[in-house]
């Protein structure tokens, strides 16, 4: 089983916990809300279940047999057309703030990168980063890590969601010491 198989299966079992419903029981509510988009399943979940973003998008992916890397990957494309998809029109200008963030984390050691659909999941033992074109003017990292007080810069993203901060990136003087100071504390944290 691979790493990312391992992630969503200790994310699975960790929403069975948390919402008290066994996974045929949440397939069960989700078949029964007669819903049949993913947002608005997510948002079901959410309500329903009092689940945070993550766990209830998580939980839409598995009763939809989806997920993010699969829908992005359905054409065939490579990781690297994946990302230029992402970046591509008025995005475009945004790409070598991607490429200078992770050509910085590279400097940390080994991880896994996962092209998503609009994002880039970075992955070690577990998520800690995500990065992406938020909008056509910036790049958002997404960090996971616990006990750094939120700045300005470093917002602190509400209970359930996919990361614990956000860092907006807008221009690639942005890519500085304090920001990879960050995204080095959520690396060594996810093991």
């Amino acid at each position: 089983m691979s790493t990312l198989d391992q992630a969503r299966e200790t994310h699975l079992k960790n929403i069975e916990a948390k919402s008290g419903k066994s996974l045929a029981e949440i397939r069960l509510l989700i078949e029964k809300s007669g819903l049949t988009k993913h947002g608005e399943i997510r948002q079901m979940l959410k309500t329903e279940l009092g689940l945070g973003h993550g766990d209830a998008n998580g939980l839409v992916h598995y009763a939809l047999n989806t997920d993010g890397q699969s829908a992005a990957k359905a054409s065939g494309s490579s990781d690297d057309d994946i990302v230029s998809e992402m970046y591509s029109g008025k995005k475009a200008h945004l790409r070598p703030i991607h490429e200078q963030l992770i050509a910085a984390i590279e400097k940390l050691g080994a991880f896994e990168t996962v092209p998503k659909k609009g994002y880039v999941s970075l992955r070690r033992k577990k998520q800690f980063a995500m990065i992406g074109p938020a909008t056509q003017d910036r790049v958002e990292v997404g960090l996971n890590m616990k006990g750094v007080p939120a700045t300005d810069r470093l917002a602190a993203m509400p209970a359930g969601g996919m990361c614990q901060y956000k860092v907006k990136v807008t221009t690639s003087d942005q890519v500085d010491d304090e920001l990879l100071g960050w995204v080095r504390q959520a690396y060594e944290s996810a093991g």
